[in-house]
């Protein structure tokens, strides 16, 4: 496939690369299936950045000439253009990239929906997703609740609920929160579409564009995402085996002055560091002293194998800095879609707002279901029942990873939540490593993904450990060092000498 380009006329290059590759696909040069290089390639080739050939792809996109998937790389999806070509009469396919917010998300931003879409791939071992094990559903538990529920009140169930969510729901979810040291009334509750709709939430209440908002580095890449989204300028701290390195993050929170510091204290997504109690106090030190809120994500804080619990940052704060957010979808089922969000009343009645204005109400059945499986007494022995079987998987997991002493992995054994956060030996490309894996049956996510500045992350992996079964634990590690003992055996000895006459010298 060549590619012409000026770099002197006034047609932005993206759109020469997108006219040339349309002109291809209809003269059918480029036929159905046809395989493009990959985005990082192309620009090499072409001597242009990334960023200008991930356009020119998605507005080919968006003409429904081309499609890509994790793994599978960028295909043409059209045939028989020749037909239309020669039709003098015939309306090109709207280009819908032109009408895009510039803000709403970069044009390679996919990876959350990628990772979803694969779990319905056969042959395909998923360590890539935060997906509970659904053979630990308690479906006959839900079968039997909604059962009694339907014949209680079944017009209840499907009839509107409070935007703020089914009151008895916040209620009992109030009393959850004692269990967690949290005094919270229903009324500084809010039940939501998923954690996430409440990262959504934040974004939207707090952020103008340029706000500067402060992370944990790595991090949950919906928060990025989220926090991105609203115009936020994402500003990351390194972290140690305590938690985020608060001797840094002074130093930023004087330089910034950011509206808030999010966080995931327990067991942190995607590295399952479990922050120190002393770190924890030194946090919120820090956040009375420059008067920054705290956004609290607890997802994994009750899946611990391991140790004594750590009281919650919402637990130690003795002045309402911080926000708290959890979600039903790690601990029972990922498909409901139920999360909350403790704050301070005013908070509440301003997500309210936008509550209204978005889906107007949490599903309504979920919230009965969930409230008679609070009320019941079920919760907490589905908790140390999966706590069990996870810890199990966990160790298999450690097991498979250690086998192979030679693959240059390394990594330290999480005391709860869902992933293992690898390091793999330096000089591997992601993309060579991914692709080698997809083509064994496995997926995994790469790190990048969970830093402000994608470029960073490069040599470090996330596993899930908590989906797959045992057998396919063992086998899909098997295969996972194998694609890294193949990539590593590949390692360009030049490979940093050769980027570094990339940069600019200074």
């Amino acid at each position: 496939m060549r590619i012409s380009i000026n770099k002197t006329i006034s047609t932005p290059i993206y759109i020469q690369i997108k006219n040339e590759i349309r002109e291809m696909i209809y003269a059918g040069t480029l036929p159905k299936s046809f395989s493009l290089p990959s985005e990082r390639k192309l620009a090499e080739e072409l001597g242009v950045s990334r960023s200008t050939v991930i356009k020119a792809y998605e507005e080919l996109k968006t003409l429904g000439l081309l499609d890509s998937h994790m793994g599978k790389g960028t295909k043409v999806i059209i045939e028989n253009y020749n037909q239309l070509l020669n039709n003098e009469k015939h309306t090109l396919p709207l280009s819908w990239y032109q009408f895009f917010d510039s803000n709403i998300a970069p044009a390679n931003d996919h990876t959350i929906i990628d990772i979803i879409d694969m779990i319905e791939c056969k042959n395909t071992i998923y360590f890539s997703g935060g997906i509970a094990d659904p053979e630990l559903y308690p479906v006959d538990t839900i079968h039997r609740l909604q059962e009694n529920l339907y014949k209680k009140c079944g017009k209840d169930m499907l009839n509107y609920s409070a935007v703020e969510g089914y009151y008895p729901l916040r209620d009992s979810i109030s009393q959850l929160m004692k269990l967690r040291h949290i005094s919270s009334s229903p009324k500084e509750i809010m039940i939501l579409s998923g954690s996430m709709q409440g990262m959504d939430f934040i974004a939207r209440t707090f952020i103008t564009p340029r706000d500067v908002v402060i992370v944990e580095e790595p991090t949950f890449m919906g928060a990025l995402q989220s926090f991105k989204l609203a115009g936020a300028k994402v500003i990351g701290v390194p972290m140690d085996e305590e938690g985020i390195k608060t001797d840094i993050l002074e130093i930023l929170l004087n330089k910034y002055k950011p509206k808030f510091i999010y966080t995931i204290p327990t067991f942190q997504n995607p590295s399952g560091t479990l922050m120190s109690l002393e770190r924890r106090y030194k946090l919120l030190e820090l956040a009375y002293k420059y008067q920054v809120p705290i956004i609290e994500d607890d997802p994994y804080g009750e899946l611990r194998y391991e140790g004594n619990p750590i009281p919650s940052l919402k637990s130690l704060d003795q002045y309402g800095y911080v926000i708290y957010l959890s979600t039903f979808s790690k601990i029972l089922f990922s498909g409901m879609r139920v999360g909350w969000i403790v704050a301070p009343s005013p908070v509440i009645k301003k997500f309210s707002i936008i509550k209204q204005m978005t889906d107007l109400h949490t599903n309504v059945p979920s919230q009965y279901i969930l409230d008679s499986f609070l009320r019941e007494g079920l919760y907490e022995d589905h908790i140390k029942s999966i706590c069990r079987e996870y810890e199990h998987k966990r160790n298999v997991m450690v097991k498979a990873l250690k086998k192979k002493k030679n693959s240059g992995i390394s990594f330290e054994i999480p005391r709860g939540g869902y992933y293992i956060w690898c390091k793999i030996p330096d000089g591997i490309l992601q993309p060579q490593l991914l692709l080698k894996s997809s083509h064994k049956g496995i997926v995994y996510t790469p790190g990048n993904v969970f830093y402000p500045e994608e470029t960073d992350g490069n040599n470090y992996i996330r596993l899930n450990f908590t989906f797959e079964n045992t057998k396919n634990i063992c086998y899909g590690i098997d295969k996972l060092l194998e694609a890294v003992e193949e990539s590593a055996s590949e390692i360009d000895p030049l490979s940093d000498y050769k980027q570094s006459l990339k940069k600019p010298i200074v």
